[in-house]
């Protein structure tokens, strides 16, 4: 899958090893790494449905948005690039999905 991320900075904490442990420490950071190499290999999202990490659509101020599990409460938030990927019926059509746009890291709960 394509990955494109929302900012330089998030691209960066995401790219490099040593700044991804630095801000997320290294729990996180292996989690990290390992979802994002997931995503990298899947050829496309409904890949991700079968593999550790429980990807999932999100709802409320995040509808449209998806994320997989990091450490817990901390989830990688995406959201699908592009715009042929919804069902005649609204839903999002899982497998259409090729590429993606990494949003944030963060702990949504609050």
């Amino acid at each position: 899958m394509e990955i494109d991320f929302k900012t330089k900075r998030l691209q960066k904490q995401c790219n490099d090893d040593k700044e991804m442990v630095k801000i997320h420490g290294k729990e996180r950071a292996e989690k990290l790494r390992k979802r994002l190499d997931d995503l990298r290999a899947a050829l496309n999202l409904s890949v991700m449905k079968s593999l550790p990490g429980r990807c999932h659509e999100l709802k409320g101020d995040k509808k449209g948005e998806l994320a997989v599990d990091l450490v817990h409460p901390y989830r990688l938030i995406f959201k699908p690039a592009g715009e042929n990927f919804k069902k005649k019926d609204g839903g999002l059509d899982w497998s259409a999905v090729t590429s993606i746009t990494i949003t944030s890291i963060e702990d949504y709960h609050d």
